[in-house]
């Protein structure tokens, strides 16, 4: 059911799993820095303020996380809570057997484990950003958590892991059955046209710890 106190508590939620506070998030969304403010929360006659459709959709538009994922956060299920999740520095990801056929890590040297905030069914795993490929969105130190069961679509953030071992972060362009397209986060590095037979696996960014 939707409600006032729901719904900004979903807003809180969201800004936790990125690890920003609600003014953080709302600058991240190019919103005022003051728009989440408890303090916003109700007018001056005490009458409820709620969310405008606009300052969803901008702060889903600047986390990339999908609607369905915002609902989940109004209406957390039985699990909501805090998680642990296996995670991988990007460029450990892509040396030796690290991954099963799945995508999912196959354990062994390399992966630790980091407590996180639980918020999808999905199986994820997460991975530390490392170097400037992938600024301004990702920096060097920010966790991005992936799953490569998550269905993609065009405009998402994604990880491909290609048979030779490279990984890169970019945006989803176009999958067919000869390949992606995929749009670089940075504008300083190439997109690039992947064929279907080099990818080792995909898989779907659902948010990111900054």
């Amino acid at each position: 059911m939707l409600s006032h106190a729901r719904i900004w508590a979903a807003i809180d939620r969201l800004a936790e799993r990125y690890g920003l506070s609600a003014s953080g998030l709302a600058r991240k969304a190019g919103l005022d820095a003051t728009s989440f403010n408890r303090s916003k929360r109700q007018g001056p006659d005490g009458r409820d303020r709620w969310p405008s459709t606009e300052s969803v959709a901008k702060v889903l538009a600047a986390t990339g996380a999908s609607l369905d994922e915002f609902m989940r956060l109004i209406e957390p299920g039985e699990g909501a809570g805090r998680t642990t999740v296996p995670i991988i520095g990007m460029a450990q990801a892509g040396t030796g057997r690290l991954f099963n056929e799945d995508g999912m890590p196959a354990g062994g040297p390399g992966w630790e484990e980091i407590e996180l905030p639980a918020f999808s069914a999905e199986r994820v795993f997460a991975l530390e950003v490392q170097g400037d490929s992938m600024r301004p969105l990702y920096r060097e130190g920010d966790i991005i958590i992936v799953s490569p069961s998550a269905p993609v679509r065009k405009g998402d953030r994604v990880v491909v892991r290609t048979v030779g071992g490279e990984v890169m972060a970019k945006e989803l362009k176009r999958k067919t059955p000869r390949g992606v397209e995929l749009a670089s986060l940075n504008p300083e590095h190439p997109d690039r046209l992947v064929p279907a037979n080099e990818i080792d696996w995909m898989g779907r960014v659902m948010w990111a710890r900054q």
